[in-house]
């Protein structure tokens, strides 16, 4: 099963290496759209490719950030403009169902605006969180900011684990502890934009309880 994985992980190498930068921003728009397609068949290749010296780190994650962004975006747009109707008729033919609507519903009705932040890190919400943004009609400015933040963050984790793959299991034991450490700063860095969301929405409500004295 080992050599499996590796035997793929090396075919997606070659993939990503012939599209190059392009390939990345384009899978990651496809990826964080409707359209069901894992970021971890791209991002982590070229995280290996990286420890090749074959491309940058840094541009790999700008590239999976700049994608994601586009991607949810489109959903936004579309789901903005032409509403859940739309999605409810056509959703299916991407594999979009009732159900996987009703739970990012669920989380954005939940976290409210930091969903979008949030979400990036959960498997099928990731994509479809950026609807009832769109339904919803958030603001578009701490949508784009929200879904960045997440995004660089999940790029990031996807890149330097590709980077450390292509390094080897050796590698992996020797530097375990970053590794470690890097993935508690980033949860602790969308923890803390959470709890400050979270702490400026209640300063609001108990501001908008004064004004209206209650």
């Amino acid at each position: 099963m080992i050599d499996l994985i590796y035997q793929v992980f090396a075919f997606l190498k070659v993939i990503i290496h012939d599209l190059g930068y392009w390939g990345i921003l384009i899978g990651m728009t496809v990826e964080s759209s409707a359209i069901p397609f894992p970021s971890e068949i791209v991002i982590p290749p070229a995280g290996a490719l990286a420890h090749e010296g074959k491309m940058s780190l840094w541009l790999i994650v700008v590239c999976g950030m700049v994608g994601s962004v586009l991607g949810a975006l489109i959903n936004y747009g579309v789901a903005y403009y032409l509403g859940r109707p739309f999605f409810e008729k056509y959703g299916k033919y991407v594999l979009v169902t009732e159900e996987k609507i009703k739970r990012s519903e669920e989380f954005f009705e939940k976290y409210g605006a930091v969903a979008t932040l949030i979400c990036r890190f959960i498997t099928v919400v990731r994509q479809l969180v950026s609807l009832p943004a769109g339904f919803s009609k958030m603001r578009l400015q701490p949508f784009i900011l929200y879904t960045a933040i997440g995004s660089a963050i999940w790029s990031m984790i996807l890149a330097f684990l590709g980077y450390f793959a292509g390094a080897g299991e050796e590698t992996i034991k020797a530097y375990k502890t970053p590794i470690t450490i890097g993935t508690v700063v980033a949860a602790g860095l969308v923890l803390t934009a959470f709890l400050a969301y979270k702490y400026t929405q209640k300063r609001r409500q108990a501001g908008a309880q004064a004004a209206t004295g209650e």
